[in-house]
């Protein structure tokens, strides 16, 4: 069963993404760490002791629709109450509309714990905070005062609507479309698919943030309006009236995260109400809807991050405590009787070793994503612009690189418990199925590094990654002048790493600045591999030379070895191949024509 690691989030935060640090310069106020260590104990044990028990009914169960209505599984409606009541949805939320105005660097740490309680679970929440800050930032006043304080509060959900049959990641494709009324309403008609908590039993009310075109719109993504659809309309008293004229007409029968409803939405067809046409208000202004979308997108893209990180961390634990237990053959050097548990085999030891260091690097990412984010929020001029572009910066790795090694992780799981793993009873396979779809949704991972490359190398003339990558140069050095026994080789293995990324980093700026792209684009998968191995690399160490007289210290030094030695030699493979230019993909790819 899964427990929080609550000490070593903690440790994350404070000394490798720089919370600490924030707090004694007050940059948050006056939070403080008493504040921060209870918020964080309560968190893990409300994922470890109340949403975790539910994570297998979920996956057996699932969500069901029925005449139109969506039932979660037994016991997850009281479950989303409880979660509500305890005040989680309103962690970062504006404290003007009942929110607490936390830090994000609390709330990803508390999504976190959440996701590994269950990922079918977490997910929903997720959204209607990404729709929070959507409103927050775009929407007219009417609008605000008569929605935000219900969602962030949890009393109401909200949903993010892009994806259409014939536009997958090509927004450019969308066709639903939006009818001015006049009276400054709007009417939207379309089908909306993969649409996350698009119909359910936790809420009364469910507010859609639909992207659709308007009469005379630009073509492409210049012609894109958001609009604010509720599933029944509110009245003047914020009570709700008739239903809006959208339903939920499928459930998607996926791979896993089955008691996630992921729903078709069809607006529009006369279902509900006098005449065809679902009832939307504009946020933000006509055609400009995609920015006001990626407010919501950015940190929806973090959230999916910290999915990969929660499922890493569950499956980590779950391989650990089944290795310990299970024995079989006796490893070398064993001089017990009888078989040896498996963890005392090397390759086992090498599968464990690996998971853990990959997810708590993953983790440290990710937090550091969240740091920028709350760093620019507080910070004014040219501190404030830094921090915003560290952020757009990290947001791809964070992503990409975190979802991906959740896979990994979960699958190498898997692997720890062999045949007992590939079949349910275990609940590692579950693990895996439910990993597999956070690579893809959100923009997938391969859009992810086109996004590293083309647009985040460039940001200030490169000043943006130099400044990123002049950090993890600073934690090679601490650990050189550290003369710590237990690091001993670790800082040139980092200095190799940084030498790879810096080398390829030169590479795609060159390959933008003379027209190369096919060359960058080719190679921008493992380069953002190799970005986040080097980036595991540096917090693995920065972590490790904090804290020393922790009683955790000396196993952090240690992991901190084993990803300089095991991990880092991993980006010169990378580097050659991410240099390796179009030619050899084109001439092979010719053969699939």
């Amino acid at each position: 069963m899964y427990r929080a690691p609550v000490d070593e989030i903690a440790h994350t935060l404070k000394s490798v993404a720089g919370l600490r640090k924030a707090l004694e310069t007050e940059r948050f106020g006056d939070l403080g760490e008493d504040l921060v260590d209870a918020i964080l104990a309560e968190a893990g044990r409300f994922s470890s002791d109340e949403i975790a028990p539910l994570n297998e009914i979920g996956d057996k169960h699932g969500a069901v629709l029925k005449d139109g209505a969506v039932t979660t599984p037994p016991g997850w409606k009281d479950l989303y109450k409880n979660w509500i009541d305890g005040g989680w949805n309103g962690l970062t939320g504006p404290e003007e509309f009942g929110g607490q105005g936390l830090p994000m660097l609390l709330s990803v740490a508390a999504l976190e714990m959440w996701n590994s309680g269950s990922l079918a679970f977490g997910i929903g929440p997720t959204l209607t905070m990404g729709a929070v800050e959507a409103l927050e930032k775009h929407a007219s006043d009417e609008l605000k005062a008569r929605y935000l304080e219900k969602l962030v509060t949890g009393e109401w959900m909200g949903t993010m609507n892009l994806t259409e049959p014939q536009a997958g990641s090509d927004l450019n494709a969308l066709k639903a479309r939006a009818e001015p009324n006049g009276d400054g309403t709007y009417r939207i008609y379309g089908q909306k698919i993969y649409i996350t908590y698009g119909e359910h039993d936790f809420t009364d009310n469910i507010v859609h943030l639909v992207l659709a075109r308007l009469p005379d719109a630009p073509a492409g993504t210049r012609g894109i309006s958001l609009f604010l659809v509720p599933k029944f309309f509110v009245g003047d008293d914020g009570s709700l009236g008739e239903r809006n004229d959208v339903f939920c007409s499928g459930l998607e029968h996926k791979l896993g995260i089955h008691a996630s409803p992921t729903c078709t939405m069809i607006y529009g067809d006369g279902k509900f109400g006098d005449s065809p046409g679902a009832i939307g208000w504009l946020i933000g202004e006509e055609n400009k809807g995609l920015a006001c979308m990626f407010t919501m997108m950015n940190n929806a893209r973090l959230a999916v991050g910290m999915q990969g990180v929660a499922i890493a961390e569950t499956a980590y634990q779950k391989a650990l405590a089944y290795a310990r237990e299970r024995t079989q053959g006796r490893a070398p050097g064993h001089k017990g009787e009888g078989m040896s548990p498996i963890i005392e085999h090397p390759d086992v030891a090498r599968m464990l070793m690996t998971m853990k260091a990959l997810t708590q690097g993953a983790r440290a990412i990710c937090y550091s994503c969240a740091e920028a984010l709350d760093m620019a929020r507080v910070s004014e001029g040219e501190e404030a612009k830094a921090w915003s572009e560290r952020a757009s910066l990290i947001t791809p790795i964070a992503k990409a690189f975190s979802t991906d090694i959740g896979l990994e992780v979960a699958s190498l799981g898997v692997q720890v418990h062999g045949g007992m793993g590939f079949i349910e009873e275990t609940g590692a396979a579950r693990l895996l199925r439910d990993a597999r779809i956070a690579p893809i949704y959100e923009g997938t991972n391969g859009i992810q590094a086109i996004d590293l490359v083309m647009r985040k190398l460039p940001l200030s003339g490169g000043a943006t990654v130099a400044a990123f990558i002049a950090d993890f140069k600073a934690d090679a050095e601490a650990a050189r002048a550290s003369n710590a026994p237990a690091l001993e080789g670790v800082a040139e293995k980092l200095d190799q790493a940084i030498a790879n990324l810096e080398s390829v980093t030169a590479y795609m700026q060159s390959a933008l600045s003379e027209g190369r792209q096919t060359d960058a684009l080719t190679g921008a998968t493992p380069y953002l591999r190799l970005f986040g191995l080097t980036a595991t690399t540096a917090m693995l160490v920065r972590g490790a030379l904090a804290d020393t007289d922790a009683p955790e210290a000396q196993g952090r030094a240690a992991l901190a070895r084993f990803a300089a030695a095991s991990l880092a030699p991993e980006t010169n493979g990378l580097a050659v191949s991410a240099t390796a230019g179009a030619t050899a993909l084109e001439d092979a790819a010719a053969a699939l024509a």
